[in-house]
């Protein structure tokens, strides 16, 4: 029995709390689809993986404040902690809509404000 996508979403987010980039990766299916709109979207395991290597070191300080799910979809609700170019701490809002096919993440649509 594949585990509920909410749950498989929370493990992908402790993952990329920790750091863990290969851990995040085992969530995701190998053709993942990530777009951030507004600015790009990156095919598959490899580019995702080399954009967080440069995007999430360090890691993200980001705190999930609601989820929503059905049966292959994951709304994710919260606030990103990081520095503006210049150093600056902001604080922004996103929402992350996911998409799983196979128990596996499979797409993601990113709205960061």
């Amino acid at each position: 029995m594949l585990e509920r996508p909410e749950a498989i979403l929370r493990q992908a987010n402790a993952a990329i709390a920790d750091g863990d980039i290969e851990g995040f990766l085992r969530h995701c299916t190998d053709d993942i689809r990530w777009t951030t709109v507004g600015e790009s979207t990156l095919e598959g395991k490899d580019a995702v993986r080399r954009w967080m290597a440069v995007a999430y070191a360090p890691p993200p300080d980001f705190t999930v404040t609601r989820l929503i799910a059905d049966a292959d979809h994951v709304v994710a609700l919260g606030e990103l902690k990081d520095s503006d170019d210049k150093g600056a701490p902001t604080i922004r809002a996103y929402c992350d809509v996911w998409r799983f096919r196979d128990g596996k993440m499979a797409e993601l649509q990113a709205f960061v404000i």
